[in-house]
């Protein structure tokens, strides 16, 4: 049967309000929601770095990104746990699970970030005794034959952990169908950057992050309808351009700014052309293929067809910062701004190797830290107008 034909879009105002009412509630009512409408539904939540997010949705199980509190938080248990120069994210994420919000979750995957969420894993094991945890480790080589087969390993347990709880197998063709569905998802994400990228006076960030957010507690099939009425809406809206300056964002890839940070940064005239926010949405570069051994498939995908982050091990020197300098010169953009929380090892770590090969390149940056509670807006607004008016002014 064919499916029936979509209704007029919502408007923009529509998109718009139920995004930021599913980013501001830390309650996570849809996913109970989702799990009521069907008694025996199972949620699993994970970190917002890459986890295999098909084995989940292959499994009948709606998967549930976490990231943090924000700035509608108050943390009081979780300072107890973590000391106060650790990034502010497993803080608040362990004052979500304690204080109950997280009760929907029937399990929670932590995947390889740094040791703070590997440090995370073990905590909430003990915490939440009879909830399924997991840390997601991923290979750091690159080889089929080594990492590959380690991966492999990995997705099968996964898998078969998934299947137990959920008290059914997970077929290949279970599997299929489930990459099938992604594969829809990041076509219509790539849709969605590309979109911004051409227009981003259109399509302002800010409105595509809490689009994107949404994804974060959606089925993987809402949220591709959700991004398509986006676009549609976008397309139809009427906004003049501006003389911004074209910028990438990077470093934000684990805990997020709070969203008074990029409506700064755009205030200051900043077009945001490219970002790593909520990389799970944009981890695996193409489709993955839908034939044969699903799961080798899925490794395949992650070792040669994934992203390039600081929470990504790369094997060879001379590749640093090779993806973010394509990232500028395919998306036009004219400067980078290194955005991280602070406290965090990898992104800060990463950071003086990326300036150098920019440098290299002769691509302007600028850089500032966060917390998820505490942007610090009126600073951020400033340098990154006086980045902006440097580059308009001087930049060849």
């Amino acid at each position: 049967m064919p499916p029936a034909p979509r209704l007029q879009p919502p408007s923009m105002t529509a998109v718009l309000d139920r995004c930021q009412a599913l980013f501001d509630d830390l309650a996570f009512s849809s996913v109970r929601a989702w799990k009521e409408a069907v008694p025996g539904r199972k949620a699993i939540g994970y970190m917002p770095i890459y986890v295999p997010l098909e084995i989940i949705h292959a499994a009948g199980m709606l998967p549930v990104g976490i990231l943090g509190g924000g700035d509608q938080l108050e943390v009081i248990h979780g300072d107890a746990y973590y000391q106060s120069y650790i990034c502010r994210i497993p803080r608040s994420t362990v004052e979500l699970g304690v204080t109950g919000r997280l009760d929907p979750l029937d399990g929670m995957l932590f995947p390889s970030i740094c040791d703070v969420i590997r440090n995370l894993s073990g905590m909430w094991r003990m915490m939440f005794e009879g909830k399924y945890v997991r840390y997601f480790d991923v290979p750091q080589n690159y080889q089929d034959s080594v990492g590959g087969s380690y991966y492999i390993r990995e997705l099968e347990t996964l898998r078969d952990d998934l299947a137990e709880l959920g008290g059914r197998a997970i077929t290949d063709d279970d599997l299929r169908e489930s990459i099938r569905v992604y594969n829809d998802h990041r076509k219509a994400v790539r849709a969605l950057y590309d979109f911004r990228a051409a227009r981003p006076w259109r399509a302002p960030t800010a409105e595509v992050y809490l689009v994107m957010r949404a994804a974060m507690v959606l089925t993987v099939e809402e949220h591709t309808a959700l991004i398509e009425d986006y676009l549609a809406a976008a397309a139809a809206e009427d906004r003049p351009p501006r003389d911004n300056c074209r910028v990438v964002l990077t470093g934000a890839f684990c805990e997020q700014p709070p969203l008074g940070v990029i409506k700064s940064i755009e205030m200051a005239g900043c077009y945001i052309v490219d970002d790593d926010f909520m990389l799970i949405t944009r981890w695996l570069l193409d489709e993955v293929p839908t034939d044969a051994d699903p799961l080798a498939n899925l490794s395949r995908a992650f070792l040669h067809h994934g992203c390039a982050t600081s929470a990504k091990f790369e094997p060879e020197k001379q590749d640093k910062g090779r993806f973010l300098i394509d990232s500028v010169r395919r998306n036009r953009a004219e400067g980078v701004i290194f955005v991280a929380p602070s406290f965090c090892d990898p992104a800060l770590l990463d950071r003086p190797m990326l300036q150098d090969a920019l440098t290299d390149q002769n691509i302007p940056y600028t850089a500032f830290k966060y917390a998820e509670n505490s942007g610090q807006t009126q600073p951020i607004r400033e340098q990154a107008g006086t980045f902006a008016d440097s580059i308009k002014l001087w930049s060849a």
